[in-house]
């Protein structure tokens, strides 16, 4: 159940600036998503976190690739594995829209199922 909430939470993250396209709800979706994004690095850290101790399989797999995107500024500082886990990060980030809608649509699944 965590990982369905961290999934549309971190769906909701990468898909600011596109949630006010849904009618009725989008503008404040995206108000909501905007404020989300100010905790963007905490929300990736605890992403992964959730993901590695609750795992789910493909809901876990899709939330670590959501935690890498989010949590890309802090990754940095790890050492020795920090600039190969930005790297990563920023390569998904390229691909932000699409997995935020798979985010969002798993985690709504999870919380169903």
């Amino acid at each position: 159940m965590i990982v369905g909430l961290m999934l549309i939470i971190g769906g909701l993250v990468l898909l600011t600036g596109s949630l006010y396209l849904i009618p009725g709800l989008g503008k404040q979706l995206e108000k909501f998503a905007k404020w989300l994004g100010s905790f963007q690095g905490i929300i990736g850290v605890v992403a992964i976190v959730v993901a590695l101790v609750d795992w789910e399989g493909w809901y876990s797999i899709t939330l670590i690739v959501v935690g890498l995107i989010l949590a890309v500024g802090i990754l940095a500082a790890l050492p020795a594995v920090g600039k190969y886990l930005v790297k990563l990060g920023k390569w998904l980030g390229g691909f932000q829209t699409v997995i935020g809608v798979i985010a969002l649509v798993l985690g709504i699944w999870n919380l169903i199922d």
